[in-house]
């Protein structure tokens, strides 16, 4: 009996330190989260938005665990490219969320959004997770690199941990707006969240010029 609990008790262990370790670098202010939770707060294709979420951050982190970690990071050059790539993105989306803060709107609760089609909303979120150096610096790099130290027969219990926090973030964030619907039935707290959007945007695009332009330069 102590031969199967064993290796089973060690392989949650290393699932539970995949899912901390995710959770700790997922569950923070970004351009990713920002957009997932003015999709929920729409009902605007949030099922495939968040499932498109979850499912790039799960290949991303096998990416990292199956050797992407070591390769991005003998390549530099790569990651001054991204970075100079989402600070332009993050630019663009910052300015506009900006300009929506000028102007009064409200959500209806009862219908659907009609900002964005499908494809739109989908290419968006592919935007901000595969444009964003810190996706590739903390899901590949960071979680990757500690992920690949695991036994073989261990790695695949770490990224299911690792994937399961982003599943669960994803889900509660893009589907749990909805409970805040009621107070973003007033335009001016969509004018507040899209000058917080807005301004968390054109931080972040700067900083990632700062850091593509250091890279470059430093």
């Amino acid at each position: 009996m102590d031969t199967l609990l064993t290796p089973i008790s060690l392989a949650l262990s290393v699932s539970l330190q995949g899912l901390v370790l995710s959770l700790g670098l997922i569950v923070a202010i970004g351009a990713q989260n920002a957009f997932v939770l003015r999709q929920g707060l729409r009902r605007e294709h949030v099922g495939s938005v968040v499932l498109f979420c979850a499912v790039a951050d799960a290949l991303l982190l096998t990416a990292g665990v199956m050797g992407m970690a070591r390769a991005l990071g003998e390549r530099p050059g790569l990651a001054n490219a991204m970075a100079l790539a989402g600070a332009v993105f993050l630019a663009v989306y910052g300015w506009r969320a900006l300009q929506r803060a000028r102007h009064a709107s409200q959500l209806r609760a009862s219908e659907g959004g009609d900002g964005l089609s499908r494809g739109a909303a989908l290419a968006q979120a592919a935007a901000f997770t595969l444009l964003n150096p810190h996706v590739y610096l903390d899901t590949v790099l960071l979680v990757g690199s500690i992920g690949a130290q695991q036994p073989a027969a261990l790695r695949g219990w770490f990224v299911a941990g690792a994937s399961s926090a982003s599943v669960f973030w994803f889900v509660s964030l893009g589907f749990g707006a909805r409970w805040l619907a009621p107070w973003f039935a007033k335009p001016r707290a969509w004018q507040v969240l899209d000058g917080l959007i807005g301004t968390t945007m054109l931080v972040l695009a700067a900083l990632l010029l700062r850091h593509a332009f250091t890279g470059i330069f430093g």
